[in-house]
């Protein structure tokens, strides 16, 4: 399967992307971080979580999603209770479009509140995510450097 396919697995993060994410976010700050099942998404996760505690952020919540669901509602949820500073997400372009989607109609997450690791904000990501859903996102390329999806500002 194409790695731009909808349903290839996350592409394993690297150390220039976590440094940059890191960067995106106010220091000492607390988040919640989500992401795709697959194995690369769940190391990329362990690794944003080790480094922002490591930094001295805080981890308010890890949360999972499927690739797919009939709703991620119960995901969803759990994601945006804890109220956090700021979130970071780690996925399939698929399953965070699933996820993204229900994040938008039923509840206050806020994109541009948002990091992502590379293919969360990419063409393929946007475009099942569908217009405006993301905008606002922020993340990190392989080799370190930064994009933002859309025309809002950066929050």
């Amino acid at each position: 399967m194409p790695p731009d396919a909808p349903g290839a697995p996350a592409e394993p993060h690297t150390a220039a992307e976590l440094e940059a994410l890191v960067g995106l976010l106010p220091r000492f700050g607390s988040v919640v971080i989500g992401h795709g099942r697959d194995q690369a998404s769940t190391a990329a996760a362990r690794a944003f979580a080790a480094r922002w505690q490591a930094g001295g952020g805080t981890v308010l919540d890890v949360v999972d999603w499927p690739e797919e669901a009939a709703s991620w509602l119960r995901q969803a949820r759990r994601f945006t209770a804890p109220a956090p500073d700021a979130w970071a997400v780690a996925g399939s372009p698929r399953g965070w479009a699933g996820m993204s989607r229900r994040l938008r109609r039923g509840t206050d997450w806020d994109p541009a509140r948002t990091v992502g690791f590379a293919p969360t904000g990419g063409a393929l990501a946007q475009e099942l995510a569908g217009p405006g859903t993301l905008d606002g996102l922020r993340g990190a390329t392989a080799d370190g450097l930064t994009w933002q999806v859309g025309d809002a500002p950066a929050g």
